[in-house]
């Protein structure tokens, strides 16, 4: 485990060396609080109906999601029953994580440095935000991260991380468009289109 008093990661120290003087000669702030900043990361995992048929699936991938996050993740119930679907109310059917501060750095550090890498045709990811600078994106399998180890894995999930900042409409720009920016300067491979 992290050692987060005594440890700085490699991108908050770039952001607080390069990226906020650069942003606010970009966007013109007056004050250094304006400065969009990262706020957290949210890690999801849904299970679907595997997770209705074997109870294990949903141990398993909470334990995966753990492994990745570095921090112990938490089971996401069934609100609801459903009989079409035999669903329960309460049981597990996925698994969720939020990051933030050293934990949430360096999580974003291995997704854009290791894992994006390892995605199988990949050609950069869309800027998807909505509307008050908060960036959403999903992975087809969350084998790519090198923390899973793909001999062990009995299924491969999809994920959905989504980034939050505090970007605040400022002037003609829109709070996406500096989330945008904000990202990019921590190296997110957005398409060109």
């Amino acid at each position: 485990m992290l050692d987060t008093a005594n440890y700085t990661p490699r991108l908050k120290s770039q952001y607080r060396e390069t990226i906020r003087a650069a942003m606010k000669e970009q966007f013109g702030y007056k004050n250094d609080m304006q400065i969009p900043r990262l706020e957290k990361i949210v890690l999801n995992i849904g299970c679907g109906t595997e997770a209705v048929r074997d109870s294990k699936k949903a141990k398993n991938a909470v334990e995966e999601l753990s492994k990745i996050a570095g921090q112990q993740a938490v089971g996401t119930v069934a609100k609801k029953s459903n009989a079409a679907f035999r669903l329960r109310e309460g049981m597990i059917i996925g698994a969720k994580v939020t990051l933030r501060d050293v934990r949430m750095y360096e999580f974003l550090d291995r997704l854009v440095t290791i894992a994006m890498p390892r995605i199988r045709d990949f050609r950069g990811v869309k800027a998807s935000f909505d509307g008050r600078g908060n960036f959403a994106m999903g992975l087809k399998e969350h084998i790519v991260f090198p923390e899973i180890e793909f001999d062990k894995v009995d299924e491969v999930w999809g994920m959905d991380i989504i980034i939050t900042t505090n970007a605040k409409e400022f002037g003609e720009h829109t709070a996406d468009a500096q989330a945008k920016a904000l990202l990019a300067a921590f190296n997110m491979p957005f398409t060109k289109a």
